[in-house]
């Protein structure tokens, strides 16, 4: 099937030299307005915010964001791609029967084809994928010598914040081009997201992968969680970290300042006196840690200068210097 080409570039509104900064700034933007949880159309703005956590997955990336420049060049001609035997989302994902190869192709994970065929890594055993060789089962237990245990089909699956701290289901389609008949066999199958589960752990649906030969056992899908960027908090463990801005009156003075959680709004204390770049902690407000718990949630403070003020807030400021006598080339 072809591939349509994703001008990530034109999703951000941003120019092919746009530099790291740039990228970063272009996507929170857009996806604070795009947030399912504030847009009134919800459908549109999540199908949005998927399109945007895309784009700024592979160009925040240097590595991802050189190979997609690189596939510019060829996609400018508008020929679509077919993804080569074997391989549905950049992974192998295939089943052989003799010297034909079944192809594989998901929907409903949150990526496009485009990105599952090109920038879609391969889960490994060591984040839970297939613990299962090419045939047989796991713990050396094998199958009898003319059966053929199904390929694992091996995915990636992207989830929000929201989803990963409550729990969700989600519908996937797998769609098998049968390589003897030249016919797809669609599925649709419901899968459970665990709440709390991490970024590189895989979800696992038994038996639904590639068929079995000569009476072996069908294989698995495996689906590697990532997450979806969130415009203000990324993970660390089980704990949120993000920024909080302040105004220089509101660090120099204390204020109690809300916070908007993945659940709510909080309000968090600043003293006096508050430093650029210092780290205010809320407990529990996390992701879940195991055992009931809940991770924390972190804020950076950053310090943001007025870019205008008015007469009168220059004069004031001017008052200001005038009076302190505070000097930040000799503190110490």
């Amino acid at each position: 099937m072809a591939v349509e080409f994703k001008d990530y570039y034109h999703v951000l509104g941003v120019s092919p030299k746009a530099t790291d900064d740039e990228i970063k700034k272009a996507f929170r933007t857009l996806a604070r307005k795009y947030h399912p949880d504030v847009a009134k159309d919800k459908k549109s703005a999540e199908e949005k915010f998927k399109e945007l956590n895309e784009a700024h997955e592979v160009l925040s990336d240097p590595e991802s964001r050189q190979k997609y420049d690189q596939l510019g060049a060829n996609w400018k001609t508008g020929v679509p791609s077919r993804p080569p035997p074997g391989r549905a989302g950049g992974r192998p994902t295939e089943h052989r029967a003799g010297d034909e190869t079944d192809e594989f192709q998901f929907e409903g994970t949150g990526f496009s084809d485009f990105f599952e065929q090109f920038f879609s890594g391969q889960a490994s055993r060591a984040r839970g994928a297939s613990p299962f060789g090419r045939h047989g089962a796991a713990n050396g237990n094998q199958e009898p010598e003319a059966a053929y245990r199904g390929q694992d089909i091996q995915g990636d699956i992207l989830i929000t914040l929201d989803e990963a701290l409550k729990g969700a289901m989600r519908t996937i389609s797998v769609r098998r081009t049968n390589a003897r008949t030249g016919q797809a066999e669609p599925a649709t199958y419901q899968v459970r997201i665990p709440a709390g589960i991490q970024a590189g752990q895989a979800i696992k649906v038994r038996g639904k992968g590639g068929e079995g030969l000569g009476g072996g056992s069908a294989g698995d899908i495996y689906l590697r969680v990532r997450y979806a960027q969130h415009p203000d908090w990324h993970t660390r463990g089980a704990d949120l970290v993000g920024q909080l801005e302040l105004t220089p009156w509101e660090a120099v003075l204390g204020a109690t300042v809300p916070v908007r959680t993945l659940e709510s709004t909080v309000s968090i204390k600043v003293a006096a006196g508050t430093q650029q770049g210092q780290q205010l902690r809320v407990r529990g407000q996390g992701l879940p840690a195991g055992a009931g718990k809940r991770g924390d949630l972190y804020v950076g403070v950053s310090i943001q200068v007025p870019p205008h003020v008015s007469k009168e807030e220059e004069r004031l400021w001017k008052q200001l210097a005038d009076q302190s006598t505070f000097d930040p080339r000799k503190a110490a």
